[in-house]
């Protein structure tokens, strides 16, 4: 697997390895910043040699990819945390926005990135077909009831794409003066709100 280095504590598996290759890229961006950070900083970090990095990604695109799907798998479980105290459909749909938009900044692994205009990293991830699956499994496991405002459980893909969609136009294109997150729910509300309302 070509372990030879990693500071004397080589991985025992291919997915260790990987883990431990995402983790230090992460720790590079933070440090040094996306638009400084090499593939040689990485190996260095970890011991290895350039080589061994691209035995497992093939350039630094695909590095930082990976990078913000780490990224992507740790926010949505914050998430889902978040909405579980979410006592409404509407309220679940709203919050999801104005979380995303305040967490992601602060995220370790894709705040970042989105930070410094890298954003097409992060949005590829987020706006993929596995995106959206993800996001309708949150929304299925918290304890809402999107029948009572005529949602089926097949189009909860579709709300989730609308409210990624949503919540990653916020974060790319912000308000100029910003927006308190009182305000943004506040904006979310008047004009999603009605869309969530129970038919009558």
């Amino acid at each position: 697997m070509g372990h030879h280095g990693w500071n004397g504590n080589p991985p025992r598996t291919e997915d260790e390895a990987r883990q431990r290759i995402i983790a230090t890229a992460a720790a590079c961006v933070e440090r040094f910043g996306p638009t400084k950070t090499t593939l040689s900083d990485v190996a260095g970090e970890l011991g290895v040699t350039r080589q061994t990095v691209y035995r497992y990604y093939g350039n630094l695109g695909e590095l930082f990819s990976a990078v913000a799907q780490a990224g992507v798998d740790d926010f949505a479980e914050r998430m889902e945390r978040h909405l579980s105290a979410c006592a409404t459909p509407t309220d679940a749909a709203i919050e999801s926005i104005v979380f995303a938009v305040q967490a992601i900044p602060r995220e370790p692994y894709i705040g970042a990135l989105f930070q410094a205009g890298e954003t097409d990293v992060f949005s590829r991830a987020a706006t993929s077909a596995d995106a959206f699956s993800m996001g309708a499994d949150i929304l299925r496991r918290i304890p809402v009831d999107w029948s009572e405002i005529g949602v089926g459980d097949d189009e909860l893909e579709g709300l989730a794409e609308i409210l990624i969609r949503l919540f990653i136009s916020f974060l790319q294109y912000p308000a100029d003066p910003p927006r308190s997150e009182d305000e943004l729910r506040d904006l979310v509300r008047r004009w999603l709100g009605p869309a969530l309302s129970a038919p009558s």
